[in-house]
């Protein structure tokens, strides 16, 4: 009886631990082509900014 609390705390902690790290690839991606994004839009407009 106990083993099988074990085995199956054990499977919903893998199961999550998985869900988080897609989550966390997908997030990671996401933001990474976001900073790529908009570092290409200020180095096409470099000439237009002025200080």
């Amino acid at each position: 009886m106990q083993d099988e609390k074990i085995y199956k705390t054990m499977s919903s902690v893998g199961i999550w631990s998985l869900v988080l790290g897609i989550v966390a690839i997908i997030v990671g991606a996401l933001s990474g082509a976001a900073l790529i994004t908009n570092a290409a839009r200020l180095l096409k407009r470099k000439s237009e900014v002025m200080f």
